[in-house]
């Protein structure tokens, strides 16, 4: 399986995670897992084995049932990925625990770029994001396919895209890629 069909699941479970999130921001912690948590006070070993047994029960059935969302590392950092630079609030949910290098800059692979009728650039990564420069500084080299950029975070909700050693343009994510 290709790594950009792997990464739909996960923007998927991205987005239903920002769903929670949002609901989150506004709602309790989940019972489950204020159950879970409550076990670790029970002093005897036998009531606190079964607190746990119980409460494991319950989480595995909300996980089951949707009602509770269990994301690992890995994912979040690859659906971190593929939203990097859409304005999704909701999903800050995935960056905690996650570097701050994850979180402020992507390196990726350009697969088109051209100019748009501004003769401004737009560039297709392999994932299928697509940028647009915002501001009107000219490359000396354009980047082609195969180029590697690094993408930043910048002011005012926009990026800084680096080709190579040129000076670094403003951009702003427009699409998601494609459905895989």
């Amino acid at each position: 399986m290709r790594p950009s069909a792997m990464l739909a699941p996960a923007l998927a479970a991205a987005l239903a995670l920002a769903a929670a999130a949002a609901q989150a921001q506004t709602a309790p912690e989940p019972d489950v897992i204020k159950a879970l948590k409550a076990c670790s006070a029970i002093k005897t070993d036998g009531e606190r084995l079964a607190c746990y047994d119980k409460a494991a029960q319950s989480v595995t059935r909300a996980q089951e049932t949707g009602e509770v969302i269990i994301i690992d590392k890995q994912t979040a950092r690859a659906a971190r990925r593929q939203a990097f630079g859409l304005e999704l609030p909701t999903l800050s949910i995935l960056d905690r625990g996650a570097d701050k290098a994850e979180t402020e800059k992507l390196q990726a692979v350009v697969k088109t770029a051209r100019a748009d009728a501004e003769g401004r650039l737009v560039v297709t990564l392999e994932d299928g994001a697509v940028w647009r420069q915002i501001d009107g500084d000219v490359l000396g080299k354009p980047p082609k396919a195969g180029t590697t950029v690094e993408i930043r975070k910048a002011a005012m909700g926009s990026y800084m895209m680096k080709v190579g050693a040129q000076p670094a343009i403003r951009v702003r994510r427009s699409e998601a890629g494609p459905a895989r």
